[in-house]
C-alpha cells in the first residue's frame, strides 16, 4: 500500500551552502512537499568546513566531503558513504537520485538489497543521457537501469531517453520548479535601492549572466557580445558574471574568469565588468539588472533562464533545440540566437535595451510561461505523484539482481 506520507531520501551532488542545480531543485521542493512528506539530504560537498551534518529548512542535511581530484580523499569517502547510505536508505521508503554519478552505484545497491524504489531525475543534456552512462560501464548502467521513475527535466533529455530503447512508462517530463515569490520582478524604485544596495550604477544599462565558468556555460561568449555591443552599437553596459569562477567541481574553469578580467583591465573597462561569485541572494541580481543572457552550447532546463523569465526580465538564450526553445518562443518571450554567434548576441541584447517597451513585453510573456507551468507548488505535486506510483508498482523496479554486476 502506497503511503500517504512518504519518507523521501533526495541524493545530490552539491547542497547548501553550496550550490549545484540539483541541491537548489531539492531544498526548494523539500520546503514545498513540507506537508506531505518527510524529507532528507545526502549530499557530496568539496568546500571545507561545512557541517558533516545540519539542519536546513528543517530537513537533515548529511554530507560526504570530498577533495574531487583525490584519490585518497575519494577512498576516505566511500567508507562514510557506505555507512551513511545504509542508515539513510533504511530510514526511507523512496530515493530520489539527482542525475548521473558514481555514487549511484552505491545508493542503488543498498535500495536494491532493502527492497526500496528509486526515482531518477535526469538533469543535465550529455552526463544524464543513456548513451554516455553506458559509455561509464557496466556498473553505471545497472544502476540506471534499476530505476523505478524516471523524471526528465526537459524534451531534449526525453528523447534521449526514449531514443535508447528503455520503457516510456517509467518516464514522465517534469520540468525544473521556481519560486516565483522570491523570484518577481521588482518596480522601478525598489531596482535603484538594490543597484546602490549592491553597489552597482543605478542609472546605467545593466547585462546580466548567472552560471558557473565552465566551457559549456560560455560566459567567453558573453563577454566578446558585450565588448562588441560597446564597439559597434557604443552602449555603455555594465556586466554582471554572478556565479562561482573557480571551484573544486571539475567543470568550472578559472582560467576563463581570469582571462576576462585580464582582457577588461587592458581595454580600461574593469569598473565596468562585476564578479560577484557564488551568492545565495541570485533573485536580487536578476531583479536588478536590465537583460539577462545565457550564452550557454550544453543545457537540460535552464533554472538560471527560469529564474529569469520569473522575474519578467528580458532574455536573450542560445537556441538549444529540446531545452531552451521549449521555454522562449522568439520574439515573443525573450530571444534566441544560434550558440557562440558573438554578432548575434549583441544584436539581441542591444535591441532589448533599445526598444524597452518592446523588452518589458517579453518579459511580462516569459513571466505567464514560469506561473502556468514551473511554480513550486506544480512541480512538487508532480514529484509526489510519482513517489507514490514507485511506491506502489513493485513491479517497475528494473533489473531482480540485488546487487550490480561484476564488471566484464
Amino acid at each position: 500500500m502506497t503511503k500517504a506520507r512518504p519518507r523521501v531520501l533526495m541524493v545530490t551532488g552539491a547542497f547548501h551552502p553550496e550550490i549545484s542545480s540539483g541541491g537548489l531543485q531539492s531544498r526548494l521542493m523539500a520546503v514545498a512537499m513540507r506537508d506531505q512528506a518527510d524529507v532528507r539530504v545526502l549530499t557530496t560537498a568539496v568546500v571545507p568546513g561545512t557541517p558533516r551534518h545540519s539542519i536546513v529548512d528543517d530537513v537533515e542535511v548529511t554530507r560526504i566531503h570530498l577533495r574531487s581530484m583525490s584519490i585518497g580523499s575519494k577512498v576516505s569517502a566511500t567508507g562514510v558513504m557506505l555507512s551513511e547510505v545504509r542508515r539513510l536508505v533504511s530510514w526511507c521508503d523512496v530515493v530520489h537520485l539527482h542525475g548521473v554519478s558514481s555514487k549511484n552505484i552505491l545508493v542503488t545497491a543498498a535500495a536494491r538489497l532493502l527492497g526500496k524504489p528509486i526515482v531518477l531525475s535526469l538533469h543535465t543534456r550529455g552526463q544524464d543521457e543513456p548513451a554516455a552512462v553506458r559509455r561509464q560501464g557496466v556498473a553505471f548502467w545497472w544502476a540506471f537501469t534499476s530505476v523505478s521513475r524516471f523524471l526528465s527535466v526537459s524534451p531534449s533529455l526525453t528523447q534521449a531517453y526514449l531514443g535508447a530503447g528503455l520503457p516510456s512508462e517509467r518516464l514522465e517530463q517534469v520540468g525544473n520548479g521556481i519560486d516565483t515569490a522570491l523570484f518577481s520582478p521588482a518596480p522601478a524604485d525598489e531596482k535603484r535601492r538594490l543597484r546602490s544596495e549592491h553597489g552597482l550604477d543605478p542609472d546605467r544599462p545593466l547585462v546580466l549572466f548567472v552560471g558557473f565558468f565552465s566551457h559549456d556555460k560560455q560566459p567567453r561568449v558573453l563577454f566578446d557580445a558585450w565588448l562588441r555591443l560597446r564597439d559597434v552599437d557604443r552602449t555603455d553596459a555594465g556586466l554582471i558574471f554572478v556565479g562561482a569562477t573557480s571551484s573544486g567541481y571539475h567543470e568550472v574553469d578559472e582560467g576563463l574568469a581570469n582571462g576576462i578580467r585580464a582582457e577588461a583591465a587592458r581595454r580600461g573597462l574593469g569598473d565596468r565588468v562585476t564578479f560577484t561569485g557564488a551568492v545565495h541572494d541570485v533573485h536580487d541580481y536578476f531583479r536588478l539588472a536590465d537583460v539577462f543572457v545565457l550564452p550557454s552550447r550544453r543545457e537540460g532546463l535552464p533554472v538560471a533562464l527560469l529564474e529569469a523569465m520569473s522575474c519578467a526580465l528580458p532574455s536573450v538564450a542560445s537556441r538549444l533545440p529540446g531545452a531552451t526553445d521549449t521555454l522562449i518562443e522568439d520574439g515573443v518571450s525573450g530571444r534566441l540566437v544560434p550558440p557562440g554567434d558573438v554578432p548575434a548576441f549583441a544584436e539581441a541584447v542591444h535591441k532589448m535595451l533599445a526598444e524597452p517597451e518592446a523588452a518589458a513585453r517579453m518579459g511580462a510573456a516569459a513571466r505567464t510561461v514560469v506561473m502556468r507551468d514551473f511554480s513550486a507548488a506544480t512541480i512538487a505535486a508532480r514529484w509526489l505523484a510519482n513517489y507514490r506510483i514507485a511506491l506502489g508498482d513493485q513491479a517497475s523496479r528494473g533489473p531482480e539482481r540485488p546487487g550490480p554486476p561484476a564488471a566484464g
